[in-house]
């Protein structure tokens, strides 16, 4: 007798289609597109996409520059407020910040394309490997920043400038954080995250150390002890569970590892999929976890979520963009039970589920949609562990405005704390703004003292 084939395989479309499937989501405009597209702005006085933007580019500016075919000048502009601009321009959910803001919404129902004027502009000064910027006389001082994801290499980068020393701690191999290993694939092709670490790197005064984990291979004590000055940009460590039956079964898998893996693969075909695929949550993680099943081959896929299109965190576009590339997306369905069938999972069981009194609750009526491949993506936890007097707040640790945290010598930023949206842009603002009060406090402008109660 034949052994089944197995539920999950790669391989399941032709060389070509994974090129095609997978190529560059937005694809770059050339210098007369950019040129049309930034003659469309109004450039505001009081330019409400700049308020939009929690970097807070100077958006108006930036476009002025690229329409008198000045992109350099536009780059420089950019990344004064934002070193991870071209990520940004790429990754951000511009059709809700500052496209959103656009004024020509009203006029035309169409934003400037701020987005892909942005990737022009910084694409132009990293492909000329322009460099803006350079350090400052050496200080002498040592800084540590543990995790290379956005929000520690915007730290990083900031404290070089103003002369300091950075020793950058990652626990994994590669630098990048969700820029590396969490984001869709056909959102940051051609290995941009690494080529943008590499130029931002080129100012000097960084060192990235991987395979350093806080916790077993330094402590919070031991940097204290041996840096003038420590940031924390760590990322979520932990995944949540669904708590359900048949959870443990081999082909339900979390969605953030089924991401890591497709973006760490040389060849995509190595990437295992199932023919019927159902995705569990709501937000980008799980539209690009269904994006990218769809787009390996899956002959369906389904994303299930709790709740109305409204209260999804993923945006209208990436909705949209799910449902173009033929994922089925269904509301108010809650998991119950993943069934198996032979030890291979065979489909998930749901509650309909409907709002009333403002609350959520189950119908008691029930279903099941047919799957051999089940990936979670119903959110990710901050590990607490190791965070020796620091206090926390929500799960995470608690810092003011500038980032302190209720130790003196000790500032955080990016998924580790909640405050604004988990964005790479809002990330790399907190990582931006802490590295400037720790410069303020390193340079004996400002005191060394907690701010956190």
């Amino acid at each position: 007798m034949r052994n089944p084939e197995p539920a999950l395989k790669g391989g399941r479309l032709a060389p070509d289609d994974y090129h095609k499937n997978f190529a560059d989501l937005h694809p770059p405009l050339d210098r007369h597109e950019a040129a049309v597209e930034a003659d469309r702005c109004y450039f505001c006085y009081d330019a409400p996409c700049m308020t939009a933007c929690p970097t807070a580019i100077d958006i108006p500016l930036f476009i002025r520059q690229i329409s008198t075919d000045n992109p350099l000048g536009a780059a420089k502009t950019i990344f004064d407020q934002n070193i991870f601009g071209g990520m940004c321009a790429r990754v951000c959910p511009t059709e809700t910040l500052c496209e959103e803001a656009c004024v020509r919404n009203t006029a035309e129902e169409k934003p400037v394309e701020i987005g892909l004027l942005q990737r022009y502009a910084t694409d132009t000064a990293m492909e000329k490997n322009t460099q803006f910027y350079t350090r400052a006389h050496e200080t002498g001082k040592r800084v540590a920043v543990v995790g290379a994801g956005p929000a520690g290499l915007a730290s990083a980068h900031r404290l070089a400038m103003a002369g300091h020393d950075v020793i950058v701690l990652e626990a994994r191999d590669k630098a990048g954080g969700l820029n590396e290993y969490g984001l869709a694939a056909y959102k940051t092709v051609d290995d941009f995250a690494q080529k943008e670490i590499a130029y931002l790197l080129e100012i000097g005064g960084i060192e990235i150390r991987g395979g350093q984990m806080l916790g077993r291979d330094f402590t919070l004590e031991e940097l204290r002890r041996d840096y003038d000055a420590v940031f924390l940009g760590m990322g979520l460590g932990g995944v949540n569970e669904l708590g359900i039956p048949g959870e443990d079964l081999g082909a339900c898998e979390n969605a953030v590892d089924f991401i890591e893996n497709l973006r760490q693969a040389d060849d995509l075909s190595t990437v295992s999929v199932g023919s019927h695929v159902v995705v569990l949550g709501g937000g980008m993680t799980a539209i690009d976890a269904a994006v990218q099943s769809k787009l390996l081959g899956a002959d369906e896929v389904t994303l299930c979520y709790r709740r109305g299109a409204d209260a999804m965190g993923a945006s209208q576009f990436e909705q949209d963009l799910a449902a173009s590339r033929g994922v089925f997306i269904r509301h108010y369905l809650a998991p119950k039970e993943i069934i198996g069938e032979n030890g291979r999972v065979s489909g998930v069981l749901f509650e309909h589920t409907e709002i009333r009194d403002g609350r959520l609750v189950g119908t008691g009526e029930t279903g099941v949609i047919a799957a051999d491949h089940v990936l979670k993506a119903i959110g990710q936890t901050f590990v607490t562990e190791h965070l020796e007097g620091l206090k926390l707040e929500n799960g995470r640790i608690a810092v003011d405005a500038e980032g302190r945290t209720s130790l003196p010598d000790v500032w955080a930023g990016g998924d580790c704390i909640k405050r604004g949206e988990d964005l790479t842009v809002t990330s790399v603002q907190q990582g931006r703004d802490a590295a400037i009060s720790i410069n303020l406090v390193l340079a004996g402008e400002a005191p060394l003292a907690s701010a956190v109660a």
